[in-house]
């Protein structure tokens, strides 16, 4: 509401009040449009705020995607607290996080990752002098209990191997399994990214951070004869086996091996778990941590310790070695 909105108001008032009760009616107006004034002004404020904050993660190379997910958790919270970011205390964000919880039934790995986003956003206001400390210092991370997750056997690989109907089918899974890289990166591949004499690739993994990923000799012949049978000119890797032949996509990568593992009665069969499966296995065969992180192109060394789970018969095998 504006001044001159306020003014007809109280004109169109003037028959039906006495003058203590237009003088009511004005403070009121005013301290209604005072209001909305700051919110408007909180609103521009936090948006100059944000569109620095994000100019900012992009010169640090966080890929698109995550800058969005950021923006809307972001956007979120400051629109449900309603005031200035810089005025924002602790005491509100921790209700928020709780009243978050509470709505929307979310499990404590969500909340963590809000904290984390909300951490990184008033971060960046204190060490570019926007407010004096952080108010999610004092906000602890969420402790999550740890689940083992699963991964493939010996046995479920040589199953989906043995059961694939199409060679291309044949020649992702033994990439996924032998590279260990994301399915985001499986999918971008070219031609012309592989070099089979070295049985190394060219990998553009988060962030656009460049990397070589590595695939073994089997993986090797069935990529060479996968991209034998194609008539097509697509420069993308892997392409879809209809008659447009496009790139293949993450859904479609993901759609085709749930159906496998449907068919073939092997649970939860899905591309990240190969990721897994090849961190565990590298690290039951005593590869450093420090390289398997390179390997996977994992930014921080504690992403990777998450990924590379121990296998119960080995440590059975490491008490009766050193133990007894």
């Amino acid at each position: 509401m504006q001044r001159v909105e306020s003014e007809k108001l109280i004109q169109k008032m003037l028959p039906y009040l006495n003058n203590q009760q237009l003088l009511c009616l004005r403070n009121a107006l005013d301290e209604l449009i005072t209001t909305e004034n700051k919110q408007v002004d909180n609103h521009k404020d936090n948006q100059q705020l944000l569109t620095k904050y994000f100019a900012s993660k992009r010169a640090e190379g966080c890929s698109e995607k995550s800058l969005k997910y950021y923006k809307t958790t972001i956007t979120k919270t400051l629109s449900s607290i309603g005031k200035n970011a810089k005025e924002i205390v602790t005491d509100e964000l921790r209700n928020y996080l709780t009243n978050y919880q509470e709505v929307h039934n979310s499990s404590k790995v969500t909340i963590d990752n809000i904290r984390r986003i909300l951490s990184s956003f008033f971060n960046w206001l204190e060490d570019e002098d926007y407010i004096i400390k952080s108010p999610v210092r004092r906000i602890h991370k969420v402790k999550v209990s740890t689940t083992v997750k699963e991964t493939y056997t010996d046995e479920e690989l040589e199953k989906l191997r043995d059961n694939c109907k199409d060679i291309r089918d044949l020649a992702m899974i033994d990439f996924l399994a032998s590279t260990g890289m994301r399915v985001g990166e499986l999918v971008l591949l070219n031609r012309d990214d592989i070099n089979f004499q070295e049985r190394e690739c060219i990998v553009f993994g988060k962030g656009s951070k460049e990397r070589i990923a590595y695939f073994d000799a089997r993986a090797k012949l069935h990529l060479q004869k996968y991209l034998y049978t194609r008539t097509d000119s697509n420069e993308a890797l892997f392409v879809s086996l209809y008659k447009k032949h496009t790139r293949l996509t993450i859904g479609g990568v993901e759609s085709r091996l749930k159906h496998l593992g449907k068919r073939l009665g092997i649970s939860r069969v899905y591309p990240h778990k190969f990721r897994r499966t090849l961190a565990t296995t590298a690290i039951d065969k005593g590869m450093p941590i420090e390289q398997l992180q390179r390997l996977l192109g994992h930014k921080r060394i504690d992403t990777t310790l998450h990924y590379a789970m121990v296998k119960q018969q080995n440590v059975k095998i490491a008490h009766r070695k050193y133990i007894g």
